[in-house]
């Protein structure tokens, strides 16, 4: 598919308040124009959920402007130039353009310029070095992004080594955007990322565990991680992650299609991982307790109870149903329905009832809930308390 070389006004134009927000940052006098992401999503013909605008007004003339229009103005990047503008209830980033002074890895220290190129040349990749006018859709393309979009490469612009050497994680951006939008690895931009892999132990956990969320919730992100792990790309960070663990992960995604179950990130995670590893790399990868304890539970051995509940109950049904896919257990289908909407049932007794049956207080009563527990899964997790104290009568009398 070949994109188009001018946009519909219609994409941006129908949106409450952005016209009066064009009005007010010049747009008709060619101060203002779209960048970046929503451009080439647009071109592409893909639903675009947040939009950009690139302009020559310097920051702070930018906020006297909303201000003076009474639409709110956000300064969250204003030291680089940008400016979170919100109408009718719309996050909109403006940014003055700009040329990189110095680059230190991931930060750069930048000056703010009227010129379209230089703030082009400072972007990653091709395909996100597009914009347009927003009067007329009319493109802007310095450095072959439209052609790139059309054959579907994904291209650094300039020399790799160099862009990388500027931002480390462009690495891992390389990689994502080219499952998202490449047929294929671009081989100079490829090679780059080969030679420059350790710099990856330069940027913060936080930094690469969002990059690799965002690879593995793509639709189709195997053969992309298979030429990371082949090539020793992620190796710095995550040495743990082996073929082994491609091919698990590639199974678990056909177990998602044939299951119906989206494509989920930290299941996947959980696939790619060893399980003696999954701590240690939730731990560095600053993962949140809940995030850290699911992807534990679900690299744990691949124990199938009949009733799936079960498990569901003892790890969570999130974890459970993930352990299903990995394991390729072929109930998942059938589980997917119940565990969307699983909440985790309490047993009808509690220790205040085992001690009103004559136990006296103590750790005896731990123990014996334990075993009641055990009793009431097998029974089938009843919600009847007269059924539930049967079976504690029963492991009563067994003592």
């Amino acid at each position: 598919m070949n994109p188009p070389r001018t946009l519909s006004v219609d994409h941006w134009m129908a949106r409450p308040g952005v016209p009066a927000l064009l009005s007010t940052l010049d747009a008709e006098d060619g101060a203002t124009r779209l960048v970046g992401g929503a451009v080439r999503d647009w071109l592409l013909g893909l639903d675009v959920a947040d939009v950009d605008f690139a302009t020559r007004l310097a920051p702070e003339e930018v906020l006297e402007r909303l201000e003076k229009a009474r639409i709110k103005a956000i300064p969250t990047g204003i030291r680089h130039g940008t400016i979170t503008a919100v109408t009718h209830g719309a996050p909109y980033e403006i940014t003055t353009l700009r040329h990189d002074v110095e680059t230190f890895g991931r930060h750069a220290n930048v000056a703010f310029t009227n010129d379209w190129r230089a703030d082009a040349a400072r972007r990653d990749f091709t395909i996100n070095a597009l914009y347009a006018d927003p009067l007329t859709g009319e493109l802007y393309d310095w450095f072959g992004g439209h052609e790139d979009l059309a054959t579907r490469t994904v291209r650094f612009i300039g020399e790799p080594l160099q862009r990388i050497a500027e931002d480390h994680l462009r690495i891992l951006r390389f990689f994502r955007f080219s499952a998202r939008f490449g047929t294929g690895l671009e081989p100079e931009g490829f090679a780059a990322c080969v030679a420059r892999a350790a710099d990856l132990m330069a940027l913060s956990r936080e930094r690469i565990r969002e990059e690799l969320r965002r690879l593995l919730a793509l639709p189709a992100p195997v053969a992309t991680v298979r030429a990371m792990v082949e090539y020793g790309i992620l190796r710095p960070v995550l040495p743990e992650i082996t073929l082994e663990g491609v091919d698990r992960m590639a199974a678990t995604i056909a177990a998602e299609a044939a299951a119906g179950a989206r494509g989920d990130a930290l299941r996947r995670l959980a696939a790619l991982v060893p399980g003696e590893s999954a701590d240690a790399i939730a731990v560095r990868l600053k993962l949140s307790n809940a995030d850290r304890a699911r992807l534990v539970a679900a690299t744990g051995p691949g124990e199938r109870p009949d009733d799936m509940r079960v498990l569901a109950y003892r790890i969570g049904a999130p974890a459970a149903f993930d352990r299903m896919l990995i394991s390729g257990d072929s109930r998942a289908g059938q589980w997917r329905g119940p565990f969307a909407n699983w909440q985790r049932p309490r047993m009808p007794l509690t220790g205040k009832d085992i001690i009103a049956m004559g136990v006296p207080p103590g750790p005896e009563v731990s123990k014996l809930l334990a075993e009641i527990e055990n009793c009431w899964l097998a029974a089938g997790l009843p919600a009847d308390r007269e059924r539930t104290a049967a079976l504690a009568r029963k492991v009563l009398g067994r003592r």
